[in-house]
């Protein structure tokens, strides 16, 4: 079997989300995605991996995986060049299922579980869909309502009746971000004391109404120097949160190590991390306790289960990140039912039962707080018809001569 053409689509709505397709010389097209700069991700996987991929044999993955980031300026991030080679990545191992008639779960080892417990990254319809990628809250789309679970505007303001709604559909974790605005204000080197209470109010609202029915996840999106990081994390602790997520930049062991060290809260990292390198590196410092994964940036499936193993090394659980597209949402769960060590896996309401519906054939089934297996063989997804018609589309093939 031979790899005969990359073909990439992206659209001006979605403009975020890029898809590849691999097609075979034997029919069997493989899907996958990335997330974000779509269009320079778009141009590498042309101008650089297509004549390094193109003639070879599609189910070589981890020599193919290696090939792609064995390039001088692909070292260990999560730019254009690792997003591209991720995309690819979770192609390959949906055309390798596809051959195998399996799901990629199977593939990947097989089920460790019969169901995976999932929690609520409390965003809105709009969130991410469009170029807008900085993910803040405050004013940000607030009030279009486009449906029943505005989350966003839901956590800032009515947090309370959000985690009712969530406990009434069986989720029982949610993740929010009430201080980002205030990041974003201060450029992330001081919090008031007026702010600190504002950005404490969601927490309030959801322990008074609810008490410990529901787990608070708290991202910071790396938005905090170091010393104001530590005075957040100290204030909320006594809402006792699941963990503290990304609270500085990752880009330093020892700090991140300083920080873990500072609270009795788990820390999470990092959707944000390349590779397994800079995980085994987090790692060996004790600088987090769940290894966050985002497998449509960090090098795909191949690396995701490997920084999954390697977290299991130092008896930490894995928890795929997902705040992006059906695609790699349908792959981090596929990664979820492989991996021993999994402790729960990201979802987003307004997306699975929203957006994610006018571009794919399928999504996971969410039911009373979990998800459960994709059924079919490869990722058990494909784009709706309707996609490969829009008029906003641009599609780019790279073929074999």
């Amino acid at each position: 079997m031979k790899i005969t053409s990359i073909e990439t689509l992206r659209t001006e709505e979605f403009a975020n989300v890029l898809w590849v397709r691999v097609h075979t010389d034997a029919g069997v097209i493989g899907l996958g995605e990335t997330f974000y700069g779509a269009g320079a991700v778009e141009a590498h996987i042309h101008d650089t991996l297509a004549g390094r991929l193109l003639g070879r044999n599609p189910l070589h993955i981890e020599a193919l995986n290696k090939l792609m980031v064995d390039l001088p300026m692909a070292q260990s991030s999560t730019g254009a060049e690792y997003r591209a080679a991720s995309a690819i990545d979770i192609a390959l191992w949906d055309l390798f299922g596809k051959v195998c008639g399996q799901p990629v779960h199977q593939m990947l080892g097989g089920q460790c579980f019969d169901k995976v417990r999932v929690y609520n990254t409390c965003a809105g319809y709009k969130y991410v869909r469009s170029n807008n990628i900085r993910c803040v809250t405050g004013s940000w789309n607030a009030g279009e309502k486009s449906g029943p679970y505005e989350d966003l505007d839901g956590f800032m303001n009515r947090a309370d009746e959000l985690a009712e709604s969530l406990l009434a559909s069986g989720i029982s974790a949610m993740k929010i971000w009430p201080f980002d605005p205030f990041a974003i204000e201060n450029n992330g080197l001081f919090i008031s004391a007026a702010q600190l209470k504002k950005a404490c109010e969601p927490f309030e609202k959801i322990r008074r109404a609810v008490g410990d029915k529901m787990e608070i996840m708290v991202e910071f999106h790396s938005l905090w120097n170091l010393p104001t990081a530590k005075k957040i994390a100290r204030v909320l602790e006594q809402y006792e949160p699941t963990w503290y997520e990304d609270p500085i930049r990752m880009n330093s062991a020892a700090a991140l190590r300083e920080y873990a060290q500072s609270t009795h809260v788990p820390v999470c990292a990092s959707e944000t991390l390349g590779s397994r390198y800079p995980f085994k590196d987090m790692l060996e410092a004790g600088a987090t306790q769940i290894a966050m994964v985002d497998l449509c940036w960090t090098g795909g499936l191949t690396e995701g289960r490997k920084i999954a193993s390697l977290a299991e090394t130092w008896h930490r659980p894995f928890a795929p990140h997902d705040c992006t597209g059906p695609v790699g949402f349908i792959a981090a769960v596929h990664a979820s039912f492989s991996q021993p060590n999994t402790l729960i896996q990201e979802s987003v309401r307004a997306f699975y039962t929203g957006w994610y519906k006018e571009l794919v054939t399928a999504v996971p089934r969410i039911e009373n707080g979990y998800v459960y297996p994709m059924e079919g063989p490869g990722l058990g997804v494909e784009l709706l018809p309707e996609v490969f018609q829009r008029p906003d589309l641009t599609r780019r093939v790279s073929e074999l001569n």
